[in-house]
């Protein structure tokens, strides 16, 4: 069975058996994670894999879903946690200290003359007479007062702290709150009469050998692909309206067009008679 997890309402797939099972099905699904060793990219994603709620619903009639069993990992997810803030404070103290000798450093260097008779001239004239005084018996004295000054009004920001973020790996899971909303709990929603309807178009479709995907951005329900979408293009635009449900000619007429101009052909799929579904494609002829 394949293992479905819910965040909220959305169903999600995250292991790869449950990918790979899916897709023997015919589902296709959306993918929503990013890549671990590509994380700031979106023209390639990763797990995990949104079902429409059409494809969820087909798998739970089938019996092929099952719910994922929560992973009682509070007590080890607190201990992730905390040796997470431990180490990030460890790292906060190194970094303060190095920063403290980079200061230190500084100002050595300002206040150090150099050891070459030429840069030695030069560094006494950009100083202030009153502050040179090369040799002298206080000079050790007043050379360590600014380290001292410096050492004690040092502040390192914690905004300063440089994070390493993990790319290949990492590590952490969910937290309580979060594995109590991907339990999931049959049946995951109400189903309404227009959702009713897609999802009697979505099962006829895919019995015929369709494969389907999401087409919000074509102004339908579904599109229909006559074969794997990693291999063909969408040849249908799948509008679904219930039987008895009144449609404006000038929505027509825009679903038709838009049809025409992604050239795909739209379909209106309503429920039909003796539990049969009627299928009426439209093609733009142009304007009279």
């Amino acid at each position: 069975a394949v293992g479905l997890s819910l965040c909220d309402s959305a169903p999600l797939l995250w292991r790869m058996e449950d990918l790979r099972s899916a897709r023997a099905r015919g589902l296709v699904g959306a993918l929503l994670g990013s890549l671990p060793r590509t994380p700031r990219q979106n023209l390639r994603l990763g797990r995990p894999l949104l079902l429409l709620p059409e494809e969820e619903r087909l798998l739970s009639e089938e019996h092929a879903a099952a719910a994922l069993p929560a992973h009682p990992q509070a007590a080890a997810v607190e201990l992730k946690v905390r040796q997470r803030e431990e180490e990030q404070q460890r790292s906060y103290q190194e970094q303060r200290l190095l920063a403290l000798e980079d200061r230190k450093s500084a100002l050595l260097r300002a206040t150090t003359p150099p050891s070459t008779g030429e840069s030695r001239d030069l560094w006494r004239n950009s100083r202030n007479p009153a502050e040179v005084d090369v040799g002298g018996a206080g000079s050790g004295a007043e050379a360590g007062e600014p380290l001292a000054a410096a050492q004690h009004d040092f502040r390192f920001p914690a905004s300063a702290l440089a994070v390493q973020l993990s790319t290949a790996r990492a590590g952490l899971s969910h937290c309580a709150e979060s594995r109590a909303s991907l339990r999931a709990h049959w049946p995951v929603r109400e189903h309404a009469c227009r959702s009713s309807t897609r999802y009697q178009v979505f099962r006829d479709l895919r019995r015929r050998g369709f494969f389907l995907t999401s087409a919000g951005k074509f102004g339908g329900d579904f599109l229909v692909y006559p074969g794997d979408p990693l291999r063909f293009h969408a040849h249908f635009i799948a509008v679904c309206l219930p039987a008895d449900e009144c449609v404006c000619l000038l929505d027509v007429l825009a679903v038709a067009r838009l049809g025409s101009n992604v050239k795909k052909t739209v379909l209106l799929c309503s429920p039909g008679p003796d539990a049969d579904l009627l299928y009426t494609s439209l093609q733009w002829s142009g304007m009279v």
